[in-house]
């Protein structure tokens, strides 16, 4: 006879459903998790994002709209800044959503330790949903793919994960809009790509760390009039000859994209975000300086998020179709709108870059349907889902 560890995971969880079913809990209970029409989208499961909060009914009116379906979702595509943290450290709960969906995806899952995850949960709320949801990850596989729009490599920014206490294991690998410009650039199988010069402007990070083009073939030179095209990495500095990055200020960067714009050299951005969360600040990206560099009539090459290219190559990797995956954000205009183009469920994260424009606080505060609603109209960019933070 198969022992309890052994044995199926559905099979494992039959007490435990038994133990739901029996009308300890019912569905007219203030804590009881059902499936609703949220307006978003129709019978999905309804979780909040901070369930070590109490449930009251209050709350349960409040975060009516804070869902996530991942009981249907074979791969989660997640961003990183905003999502699993805030560039100096995780966000509560992060590490242990990623740990726990590593273990459902590997079918660790033992019925002990559901068991005890339900008791902690049960003291606030039904946990018979929370089953429900392992059984349907635990059949799926789920498997998680880091989409940033960061313009480092990807290796660095799994580096970066693992110095803020994240498992790497949980994930099946990281693709970023620096990787993807770096493999462009390096290989030049792309028709724009390969009529680019070798000389560039390099707009790079200072404080935050000079992006390396070794091995790319390129000359950064200093005079506008010597390039053949910008690239843009970050917003703190100048390449230089040398390879030491000079210090610029955005309006002396600004100045050096005018002249730029009057040679009509092309832009490539490696980091099309505008703004990206850094501990409880927002810091201005890549994107904002080519938004405006093409708004004036510059030629942009947009890398990353919302292009879909890069949600089509998280799919090819994962082995998913667009029916099997969603993309976890807390950028509309990027996240959402690129999970949109592609025809991909997403959960909207309103405690990132957003936050503030949602009259948000605190980590976890659930936002209003107004303002979800006229925000989402603003961004015409619309999400599947709701949530305020990444947890479990």
């Amino acid at each position: 006879m198969a022992s309890a560890a052994s044995a199926p995971v559905f099979e494992r969880l039959a007490g435990i459903r038994t133990i739901a079913e029996s009308g300890r809990f019912k569905a007219s209970s203030p804590h009881f998790w059902g499936t609703k029409d949220t307006g978003f989208n129709r019978n999905c499961l309804v979780t909040t994002c901070g369930m070590h909060i109490p449930i009251t009914r209050s709350r349960i009116r409040l975060t009516n709209r804070l869902i996530l379906n991942l009981y249907v979702s074979q791969a989660w595509f997640l961003d990183q800044f905003g999502v699993l943290h805030d560039g100096k450290k995780p966000y509560p709960g992060a590490i242990l959503a990623c740990r726990l969906a590593q273990r459902i995806r590997s079918n660790l899952f033992s019925s002990v330790f559901i068991c005890q995850l339900c008791a902690v949960r049960a003291a606030t709320y039904v946990s018979y949903q929370l089953v429900i949801v392992v059984e349907k990850l635990a059949g799926n596989g789920v498997q998680m793919v880091i989409i940033s729009n960061s313009s480092r490599r990807s290796s660095v920014t799994i580096e970066k994960l693992k110095s803020l206490g994240f498992d790497t294991s949980c994930f099946l690998t990281t693709i970023t809009s620096g990787e993807l410009t770096h493999q462009h650039l390096l290989k030049r199988n792309d028709p724009w790509f390969a009529a680019l010069g070798r000389k560039c402007i390099h707009i790079t990070w200072g404080n935050r760390g000079a992006i390396s083009l070794e091995g790319l073939g390129l000359q950064v030179v200093n005079d506008v009039d010597d390039a053949e095209f910008i690239l843009a990495h970050g917003t703190e500095a100048l390449g230089s000859p040398s390879g030491d990055p000079l210090p610029k200020s955005l309006e002396e960067l600004e100045q050096v994209l005018m002249l730029g714009l009057e040679k009509r050299l092309p832009l490539v951005v490696a980091n099309p975000d505008y703004v990206t969360v850094e501990a409880r600040d927002l810091r201005v990206m890549p994107g904002t300086l080519a938004a405006k560099y093409e708004s004036l009539g510059g030629e942009v090459k947009w890398m990353g998020k919302p292009d879909k290219v890069i949600y089509t190559s998280a799919m090819s990797l994962a082995g998913v179709d667009a029916r099997e995956c969603i993309m976890v954000g807390d950028s509309l205009h990027h996240d959402i709108k690129g999970a949109n183009a592609t025809g991909i469920a997403s959960a909207f994260i309103t405690g990132g870059i957003h936050a503030s424009e949602l009259g948000l606080s605190e980590f976890g505060e659930a936002a209003g349907e107004d303002a979800i609603n006229t925000l989402c109209s603003k961004h015409g960019s619309y999400p599947s889902y709701v949530l305020p933070s990444f947890t479990w």
